[in-house]
C-alpha cells in the first residue's frame, strides 16, 4: 500500500515537472519569437545603382527601413558612417539590403570592361570597323576567331597570294574600346541590338608572343576579320581559302 502511494506521488511529481518544462520552453520560444520580430533599421536600395558609383551619389537611392531582426542580413548596414570615399562593388538592385561588402575602395571595384590575362599570355590591340567585329556585338570575356587575309597587290600574276584563313581560334577578348553611342530613340531591346555602332572599335586580346606577331604583321600588311567563337564552337581545322577553292 505504502509503495503504491510512493509510486503515485512520484508520477504526480514527474507530471508537474514536465508541465513546468513545457511552460518554460513555450515562454522562451515566445521571447525568441518576439526578439526575432523586433524591427531593426536597415539601409534598403530604392533605385538601381550601377557598379562603381560613389557612395555619396548612391545615398540618394537608399532609404532606412525597419526590418524584422530575423530577416536582416548579417552584414546589412543601417547607415553610411565610415563609408566615405567608397564605391559600389556591384550593381545594386531595388529592394535589396545594402551589405557592407557591397561598398569597397575605388581601386577594388570590379571593372567589367576588362578581364584577367591568363598566365604566360600578353595583350595586343588592333582597330577594326564594326562589320569586321561581328557588328560590334562583342564584349570583354568573349572568345573570338581571328581570320587573316592577304591580297596579291599589284602583281596579279600571283593569285596564290590572295588568301584567307581563320588562323587563331578561341582567342580571349580582354577589353573593347568603342566610340560613345548616341542615345537610342527606343528602349526596345531588339531595336538597340540592331543598331549599327558608330566608329571603329579597338579590340584587345590575350595571346602568346608568336600569335601577337601574326596579328601585328597582318594589321600592317593584310586585313583582320573576327568571328564570335564560343569555347564549344566546332573547329574543323585550318583551311586556307583561295579563289580556286572557295566554292569547294
Amino acid at each position: 500500500m505504502k509503495s503504491r502511494m510512493l509510486a503515485g506521488t512520484a508520477a504526480v511529481a514527474l507530471a508537474l515537472v514536465g508541465a513546468l518544462l513545457i511552460i518554460f520552453y513555450a515562454q522562451g520560444a515566445d521571447q525568441r519569437a518576439v526578439a526575432n520580430m523586433e524591427p531593426k533599421d536597415v539601409l534598403v536600395v530604392t533605385k538601381a545603382v550601377p557598379a562603381g558609383t560613389a557612395v555619396n551619389d548612391a545615398a540618394a537611392s537608399l532609404t532606412v527601413k525597419k526590418v524584422p531582426a530575423s530577416a536582416v542580413s548579417t552584414s546589412a548596414l543601417s547607415s553610411l558612417d565610415n563609408k566615405a570615399g567608397t564605391v559600389t562593388a556591384v550593381d545594386l538592385v531595388p529592394g535589396e539590403q545594402l551589405l557592407a561588402e557591397r561598398l569597397v575602395a575605388p581601386q577594388d571595384a570590379k571593372d567589367d570592361s576588362r578581364v584577367k590575362v591568363p598566365t604566360g599570355f600578353q595583350e595586343v590591340s588592333f582597330q577594326l570597323d564594326p562589320q569586321r567585329v561581328v557588328g560590334g556585338r562583342l564584349a570583354a570575356g568573349d572568345h573570338i576567331g581571328i581570320a587573316m587575309s592577304f591580297k596579291s597587290g599589284a602583281d596579279k600574276s600571283k593569285p596564290d597570294a590572295e588568301t584567307t584563313q581563320i588562323t587563331l581560334r578561341k582567342v580571349l577578348v580582354t577589353a573593347i574600346q568603342r566610340a560613345p553611342q548616341a542615345a537610342a530613340k527606343s528602349t526596345d531591346a531588339t531595336t538597340q541590338d540592331a543598331a549599327i555602332p558608330e566608329g571603329a572599335l579597338i579590340i584587345t586580346v590575350a595571346v602568346t608572343d608568336l600569335d601577337a606577331n601574326k596579328i601585328i604583321f597582318t594589321s600592317i600588311n593584310g586585313e583582320l576579320w573576327l568571328t564570335k567563337e564560343p569555347l564549344d564552337a566546332q573547329d574543323n581545322g585550318p583551311r586556307i581559302e583561295r579563289k580556286d577553292n572557295v566554292y569547294k
